[in-house]
């Protein structure tokens, strides 16, 4: 009966949203009145997961699952759900993740919430508080199955140590054919995943050409960002289409996001609302992102950025 959660891995290291699902699961383990089992797919050092709450691990090694397969993913924890006799499964919202949990509400006769933001306000009924019209609103929403699924947003639990230790037990469920191979996988390896990071410095329009770019790369070299872009920089070949952020790019819900030279069209704002502490930098004080921002400054990108850059840059050495 203990809560399950997957936790996400690449190249046998556990993803930062793998501790944060581990740690949300056990605050909802611990209001249960139960323990919580994570599942870990080709991961090393699982027994680091009892750090952030988990008591068991369910170890799975196996080749077939090396490139992710949502219908394979599905089927792993859809097996460790029934072994364990789960009734609440705790999933990130990365993409992999969101591919998989249609196929394991199915799998499972499960109600699926997605975007949630914090730990259930209860357990009976279990009522979680979500996201929604694209970050702008929060509904409470009521799981009735017997078998409840819950996506937690990235960036809106935290990380939670706990002191624990974890048992590892190897697990060897059966891997169905999906009827799908992924042949091969292109990533970035010298930069901050943008679903991962803390921190986001996106460009816009405003930066006048890719020339430019430098001082966005810059500045997130000094803050440990990822850098990001608006659509239509994406779209003029500027900047990598891995780069845009926004309702039809990537979500962002980073702790702080910072704009410079994005006007922030609606459809950009509702791919970022997520993210906690928003800044703009823009010469249109009428630019539609001020209303959004917490903070913001109207003045030349080009003068602004490498003098914050090099304010940040004296403030790290003066505490480092």
């Amino acid at each position: 009966m203990s809560v399950l959660v997957y936790t996400e891995s690449e190249n046998g290291k556990f993803k930062k949203a793998a501790l944060e699902v581990v740690s949300y699961a056990k605050a909802v383990a611990d209001q249960m009145g139960t323990t919580v089992t994570a599942v870990a797919i080709n991961a090393d050092n699982s027994d680091s997961l009892g750090a952030y709450g988990a008591s068991k691990v369910l170890s799975v090694k196996d080749e077939s699952l090396n490139k992710f397969n949502a219908k394979k993913y599905a089927a792993v924890i859809e097996q460790a759900a029934k072994n364990e006799s789960t009734k609440v499964v705790v999933l990130s919202s990365s993409a992999d993740s969101k591919y998989l949990a249609p196929i394991l509400a199915v799998g499972l006769d499960a109600g699926y919430v997605s975007n949630v933001v914090e730990a259930p306000s209860s357990t009976s009924p279990f009522t979680v508080k979500r996201t929604a019209f694209t970050n702008k609103a929060f509904a409470n929403t009521e799981i009735n199955t017997d078998v409840k699924i819950v996506g937690l947003s990235n960036n809106s639990f935290g990380i939670v140590e706990a002191g624990g230790s974890a048992s590892v037990e190897d697990f060897s469920p059966s891997i169905p054919d999906s009827g799908v191979s992924v042949e091969s996988v292109d990533k970035a390896t010298d930069k901050v995943s943008i679903a991962d990071a803390e921190i986001v410095v996106s460009g816009g329009r405003g930066l006048k050409g890719p020339e430019n770019w430098g001082m966005i790369e810059e500045l997130a070299d000094v803050l440990g960002a990822a850098t990001a872009c608006s659509k239509p920089v994406s779209d003029l070949g500027w900047r990598p289409h891995s780069e845009h952020v926004g309702q039809t790019g990537k979500p962002v819900a980073s702790n702080l996001y910072i704009a410079v030279g994005i006007s922030g069209a609606i459809q950009h704002l509702a791919g970022i609302n997520a993210s906690k502490i928003k800044v703009v930098i823009n010469t249109d004080p009428e630019a539609p992102f001020f209303k959004a921002a917490d903070y913001g400054v109207v003045g030349d990108a080009f003068e602004v950025v490498p003098t914050l850059i090099e304010k940040l840059k004296a403030f790290k050495a003066q505490n480092a």
